[in-house]
């Protein structure tokens, strides 16, 4: 029986490499047709490269490697140093790369837990792992989010100078629905981790028993059982253990959006550098509720059009230059994670399912 056969009774039969030229395909369609629309050649004519260009360039390399490096350790501080740094490294790549070929909405958390348990940590901590890096990461989006709307102010978070009124609102009721649906996820997740686990798991349970639910009733019930074991794991944790978690989660997620600011700042001036870092935020926050794998094509739109007058050009050249900006952000962002995806996947699948079955 091939490799992929032999892991392809679980979730990861559905990850095929193949997949990986959709969330491509679909940015590409999005960026040539935002080029075809609003294309203004001035923009390239402006640009001049010098090593303040290179240096920036390199800045945003370093704030996605911070990116990375946040990941890594929390993945580490999680399973209590039983993962290496090689083995983290691995789980994180993959993990991220499942994210990218997946729609925004389900992302890599379902198969993490397999990633993680096939690196030799026991079900019950892989679980917790799993659990605890969804939490910590919609902790951070919980917090910061109306930290933002209050230091920003919600008119500056959301205006968009040049589509005033309705996008505008759109933008805010994306932004909107994404908070409170993890703010929902985040209030049901830690009852179940903190307070009453099997409790929890019987209630979903009893829910999923209804008819027009009952398709979903063996996924919820291995979710349930997930809460329990992870609750078990959690509540032997100190608060040395929260504080390197918690840091880890701060720095990744806050490196991330910084790197935007960096590739602006390359070819062009950011008229207000915590500002762009506000709506990148908000913008994640709104990628939640996209189908698309990895937040495809929306992610390329919503940058060239929430954050252009943010970019220190003339009005007429604004959204040319946010769309280039908006293609060099995805490639720093996005892109390479399918490519060491493409990678590490394959050979991860013969390595750990070689010669078992999942």
């Amino acid at each position: 029986m091939s490799n992929q056969k032999q892991a392809g009774g679980g979730p990861l039969g559905k990850i095929k490499i193949g997949n990986a030229i959709y969330p491509i395909l679909i940015g590409l369609a999005v960026v040539g047709w935002m080029l075809w629309r609003d294309f203004n050649p001035e923009v390239f004519a402006d640009i001049r490269f010098s090593w303040a260009t290179v240096g920036w360039l390199c800045l945003a390399v370093f704030f996605m490697f911070g990116r990375d490096i946040g990941y890594i350790i929390r993945i580490r501080v999680l399973s209590g140093g039983q993962l290496s740094w090689l083995q983290s490294f691995r789980v994180i790549m993959l993990w991220e790369f499942t994210s990218a070929i997946t729609p925004s909405a389900v992302g890599g958390t379902s198969v993490a837990l397999i990633y993680v348990h096939k690196e030799g940590i026991s079900l019950g901590r892989s679980s917790a792992i799993v659990m605890l890096t969804s939490f910590l990461d919609e902790i951070y989006f919980i917090v910061m989010f109306p930290l933002l709307m209050l230091l920003v102010g919600v008119d500056r978070l959301f205006d968009i100078t040049a589509h005033a009124g309705i996008v505008a609102r759109g933008l805010m009721t994306f932004a909107l629905v994404g908070y409170f649906l993890k703010l929902a996820f985040v209030c049901v997740l830690s009852y179940g981790l903190f307070v009453n686990p099997r409790g929890l798991k019987w209630m979903l349970l009893k829910i999923f028993k209804l008819r027009w639910l009952h398709r979903w009733y063996r996924a919820v019930e291995r979710v349930g059982t997930d809460i329990v074991l992870s609750s078990h794991e959690i509540k032997r944790a100190g608060w040395k253990f929260w504080l390197k978690a918690c840091s880890s989660t701060f720095l990744s997620w806050s490196s991330r959006y910084l790197v935007a600011n960096a590739l602006i700042m390359a070819f062009f001036s950011v008229s207000d550098q915590f500002l762009l870092f506000a709506r990148q935020l908000v913008m994640w926050i709104m990628m939640l509720v996209m189908p698309t794998p990895g937040g495809s094509g929306f992610a390329e739109y919503i940058f060239s059009t929430y954050c252009r007058d943010l970019i220190e050009v003339p009005v007429a050249m604004q959204l040319g230059a946010a769309t280039l900006i908006a293609v060099l952000w995805r490639l720093v962002t996005y892109y390479p994670y399918l490519v060491a995806g493409a990678i590490i996947f394959p050979r991860w699948i013969k390595q750990k399912f070689g010669s078992n079955k999942l």
